[in-house]
């Protein structure tokens, strides 16, 4: 008689719970920022349905289970938030005053850069390239996987900040440094 080793728990764990879960416990926060009803009926509602929704397609947010590390990115990301906020509301003020300078045609000087950013990972680079379009003064035009970037920066302040710090808060972020 043939002999089969048991089930790995861990596989299940990795591919199944703790996507699941982690699936759930996003949704449901995301359902408690959006829908503002803290009353035991809608709460419960809330739950049930992040539940299901969570049982059913949580391959579709992890579909090769939980990976590695992804705690302490998500941590780094969440602290590298309130940064990013406060370049855009500077970059807000600085745009502001190139507007409404009297010599504005002297102050603007649009140029598109060209960089080689020295971040390695897909979400590392993606999430650089839309910090740069997020803050204002900057777009970025161009983008490859192997950290190639064109931007566009309306004058010499915003053209000399890239790639600097915010690249280096990203590499921080995703424990790239």
């Amino acid at each position: 008689m043939a002999s089969y080793p048991p089930p790995r728990t861990s596989t299940f764990l990795q591919t199944r719970f703790w996507p699941s879960l982690l699936t759930f416990i996003i949704s449901f926060g995301l359902w408690l920022v959006l829908s503002g009803k803290f009353d035991p009926f809608h709460m419960t509602l809330g739950l049930i349905s992040c539940a299901i929704v969570s049982l059913f397609s949580s391959d579709l947010l992890f579909p090769e289970g939980i990976p590695q590390g992804l705690l302490s990115k998500s941590i780094g990301f969440v602290c590298y938030i309130p940064w990013l906020l406060y370049q855009i509301f500077l970059a807000n003020l600085h745009v502001l005053y190139l507007s409404l300078h009297p010599r504005l045609l002297e102050k603007i000087n649009p140029q598109v850069i060209r960089f080689q950013s020295r971040l390695k990972s897909e979400i590392s680079i993606v999430t650089f390239a839309n910090s740069i379009t997020l803050t204002p003064g900057t777009i970025t035009l161009f983008l490859s996987m192997d950290g190639e970037f064109k931007v566009h920066a309306i004058d010499d302040q915003s053209a000399s900040a890239l790639p600097g710090e915010m690249e280096t808060r990203i590499a921080r972020a995703f424990r790239e440094d």
